[in-house]
């Protein structure tokens, strides 16, 4: 299947409901309170981190390599969503642990930890839905150590992330958001840009510079992608996407358990009505009704979630071709199906090509 029919479609944005990843954060701590924020002013360094992350969620940049590129800058269509655990009113998805034996992080040498999951397994919350985020600071050792060089660094690790040097060398929110979401961007099945194939060809090989300067290579080719290690991080390109959005659509993933599933309820604001024509190739989960009007015509060649009660209405004058697709409700729950309107002499039209698969119909 080609990725690229995942990058959202800018005349039907729509067609692409915004997907939630859900969060919380661990902020780990030495047992004095020494070595990393204090409540208050880790919450607050939580909710700006997740503001600056967002912004740049929101505001997807034009690429800077290869020079002169004409790539297309795409709406990224997805953002984090804050989640505390359902049970417990008093939770706001933010934890605080104070542990010497794992508080630190150490990304090289022998005492090396940032790969191994001993803090997650033991302050993990809601680790099967909620992406766990742990912001830890370096050793303090290796922060005094002239040839460690403690830098703003993460690891992804399936369900959680680490994220070191927010604390002990200052590094502020709006610092440390690429790093973020180059983390989360390799949850969702994105890799390294610099060398050797990322699956995608949108995004060039460079010499790796941290950012511009006046001498060659870096006057003209530094880059601003991502999930490169540069000063920007700020730009997506279509087929990275297209990628996250592929891995978000696959029912079977681990990583689909991360988002919050609103494709289950239905959301009258979400209704999508096509009134052009329309080829739908990639896995879709609807948020609302889908209506077929008069003049449009949808062409079905995928899997299409509806939520619950939710129905597609094809309108007369209008076209719904369901080529070998599966219609249904990822939620388990049951939808209304398919209704053709009629007026006068005109009606809509529902053409089948090979075998579509209907499930989850509500009875009746």
């Amino acid at each position: 299947r080609d990725k690229l029919n995942y990058a959202p479609d800018t005349n039907h944005l729509e067609h692409t409901p915004i997907k939630y990843v859900r969060l919380n954060f661990h902020i780990m701590n030495s047992s004095d309170s020494s070595r990393n924020f204090g409540e208050e002013e880790g919450v607050k360094f939580v909710r700006e981190l997740l503001k600056y992350a967002h912004k740049s969620l929101e505001n997807n940049e034009k690429m800077f390599l290869p020079p002169g590129n004409d790539t297309p800058v795409l709406p990224t269509r997805y953002r984090y969503v804050l989640t505390p655990r359902p049970d417990d009113p008093h939770d706001d998805g933010i934890y605080f642990h104070y542990d010497d034996e794992l508080y630190f992080y150490v990304v090289r040498g022998k005492h090396r930890n940032n790969f191994r999951r001993e803090v997650v397994r033991k302050y993990g919350v809601q680790l099967d839905t909620v992406l766990n985020v742990f912001l830890m600071p370096h050793h303090p050792d290796s922060v005094a150590s002239p040839t460690y060089g403690a830098y703003g660094a993460g690891i992804a690790l399936g369900n959680a992330v680490k994220i070191t040097g927010c604390y002990e060398i200052g590094t502020p929110p709006w610092g440390i958001r690429g790093t973020f979401n180059h983390e989360i961007g390799h949850i969702f099945g994105l890799r390294h840009t610099w060398s050797g194939d990322d699956g995608c060809a949108d995004t060039p090989n460079h010499p790796g510079c941290w950012s511009r300067t006046p001498d060659p290579p870096c006057d003209s080719l530094a880059s601003n992608n991502l999930m490169d290690h540069n000063a920007w991080q700020n730009a997506w390109t279509p087929c990275q996407i297209a990628t996250i959005h592929y891995n978000m659509a696959r029912e079977r993933t681990r990583v689909r358990k991360l988002l919050l599933p609103r494709w289950c309820e239905l959301h009258d604001d979400q209704h999508i009505v096509v009134r052009d024509s329309v080829h739908w190739k990639s896995m879709k989960d609807l948020e609302g009704h889908l209506t077929v009007a008069e003049g449009g015509v949808l062409r079905i060649s995928c899997r299409v979630s509806l939520p619950r009660g939710a129905r597609i209405t094809v309108q007369p004058g209008g076209k719904l071709i369901l080529d070998n697709c599966r219609l249904h409700n990822a939620c388990g729950d049951t939808w209304q199906g398919i209704f053709v309107q009629k007026r006068g002499k005109r009606e809509g039209q529902v053409v089948v090509v090979g075998n579509p698969r209907l499930e989850n119909l509500h009875p009746g």
